[in-house]
């Protein structure tokens, strides 16, 4: 569901308004974009990439959020993505996280073409953004899209169950397998 604005909106003003709001939106182009709800593997991939991090991050000057802290990408857009790490410390009444250094998407059967093509080109829009991990939601593997420097352009690596996911910009590890403990892809829909 898109609710086009009347006026233009700040920031700000978004995000006031998202907050009073039932269900869970981004900010895109000067309209609310109405985000569905997860499946339930969806959900359980999200849970296991947070656990990950948080066990891995504890103690370090690094913290893990998502999805309710936003990151703001091209011009006004603002992104919720499913995990965030950033390095920064900032207040707790914050709604946008600054100094992203890495971002997690997880798919789903409409989050596709958006995750891939869209959010690439913001999240690449994000000096500090590192690492972009896109994570597979019918079958386990990573499309891991990393620069060394912010004006650099992406370079794409695919990662399986079997590998191992390097964040070297916050020194952890995290084997691909984690992320889908638990998750039964017998009856998993193809996603775009």
């Amino acid at each position: 569901m898109n609710v086009v604005l009347t006026k233009p909106w700040t920031v700000d003003q978004f995000l006031s308004w998202a907050a009073r709001q039932e269900g869970s939106f981004e900010f895109v182009g000067r309209q609310a974009v109405g985000m569905t709800g997860g499946t339930a593997r969806h959900n359980r991939i999200t849970t296991n990439i947070h656990a990950a991090l948080r066990s891995r991050l504890r103690g370090t000057p690094c913290s893990y959020y998502g999805p309710d802290l936003g990151v703001r990408t091209i011009g006004e857009n603002v992104r919720f993505p499913d995990a965030l790490i950033t390095c920064i410390k900032f207040p707790d009444t914050e709604r946008i996280a600054p100094g992203v250094v890495i971002v997690f998407e997880v798919l789903s059967a409409d989050s596709g073409r958006r995750d891939r093509i869209e959010k690439v080109r913001e999240y690449a829009a994000v000096a500090s953004i590192r690492r972009y991990v896109i994570v597979e939601s019918s079958s386990s593997g990573l499309l891991v899209l990393h620069r060394r420097e912010g004006d650099a352009a992406f370079t794409a690596l695919t990662l399986t169950g079997e590998d191992t996911l390097t964040l070297p910009e916050v020194g952890i590890e995290v084997p691909v397998a984690e992320f889908y403990d638990d998750v039964d892809f017998a009856e998993a829909a193809p996603t775009e």
